[in-house]
């Protein structure tokens, strides 16, 4: 017998609440390591990035470490 996951998911709520948390999480860390990563012109972080799905630990590590610092005007 096979097991349709996603409608397991979809049909429970709580597994629902808690993809929607990881989804409002998710987004906005994503979105600001691209716009950083493509301002910076760091091509292959932009696409590690894009790709590679953590829910956030990657572009966490990116923005803390990896980014180019911006100089002092």
């Amino acid at each position: 017998m096979e097991t349709n996951y996603v409608l397991q998911i979809i049909n429970d709520p709580t597994k629902m609440q808690w993809l929607f948390l990881l989804m409002i999480w998710t987004i906005p860390w994503k979105g600001f390591a691209l716009w950083r990563a493509a301002k910076n012109k760091q091509l292959p972080w932009f696409i590690g990035i894009l790709l590679i799905n953590t829910f956030g630990i990657i572009e966490i590590i990116y923005l803390a470490f990896f980014q180019k610092k911006s100089e002092e005007k």
